[in-house]
């Protein structure tokens, strides 16, 4: 899952990145509203983690141009402690939930996780799709109770799968997800991942669909 964070303060926006990546995530980091628009409005993510009181663009106007723009990706504001009429202003502009400053880091982590799930119409942690389940707090997956053996990027590209499970997913899609912005998006490398995972879950788990991407089944 691929997070953008955007977050003027140096020292937070560090934390805050540790906290994520350690959770599973790819995040991107913008330090000004301007920076944090433009990557929002260009790139497809997951998840955003937004502060209101950033430099050069606001983020209450970065996020009402998303929005008007049809740009509906989840997004988590951060807040002063005694800005309670931007928590409102944030969720009538389209925030989707907001933590105040200061907060605990698995407190956001678990709020991100929380908002990326419900996206994709999922209300617990677990995805279960018959013996193969993917336990998303815990950053773990079974196959018929047996704990699967990942790396990050396996446990990564199989969450996203999961999250669509049933549905095609295009190998562009799946790069964009799994990748950071600067990282050299290589299909030849996915290719090799899904192999990979092709043989830790069972070859008829993940489809091939020719020409269009691939297919995780629902059970």
């Amino acid at each position: 899952m691929r997070i953008l964070l955007v977050e003027d303060h140096v020292a937070l926006a560090r934390q805050v990145m540790e906290a994520l990546t350690e959770a599973g995530f790819v995040v991107d980091h913008a330090g000004d509203g301007e920076e944090g628009h433009f990557l929002g409005d260009t790139e497809p993510y997951d998840a955003v983690v937004l502060d209101l009181g950033l430099p050069v663009l606001d983020g209450l106007t970065v996020l009402k141009r998303w929005r008007a723009a049809g740009r509906n990706m989840p997004v988590l504001i951060l807040t002063a402690r005694d800005g309670w009429n931007e928590k409102v202003a944030g969720l009538n502009a389209g925030g989707d939930d907001y933590l105040t400053k200061p907060f605990i880091m698995a407190e956001l982590v678990a709020r991100v996780r929380a908002l990326v799930r419900r996206a994709h119409g999922h209300s617990r942690p677990e995805i279960i799709l018959g013996d193969l389940v993917v336990d998303t707090a815990a950053q773990r997956a079974t196959l018929g109770g047996a704990a699967v053996r990942l790396t990050g990027l396996e446990y990564r590209l199989l969450t996203y799968l999961a999250l669509h499970a049933g549905q095609v997913v295009s190998k562009t899609e799946l790069t964009e997800h799994l990748y950071a912005q600067d990282f050299d998006r290589d299909s030849n490398t996915l290719e090799v991942v899904i192999g990979r995972l092709r043989k830790k879950l069972g070859d008829g788990r993940i489809e091939t669909m020719r020409g269009q991407g691939y297919r995780l089944a629902t059970a």
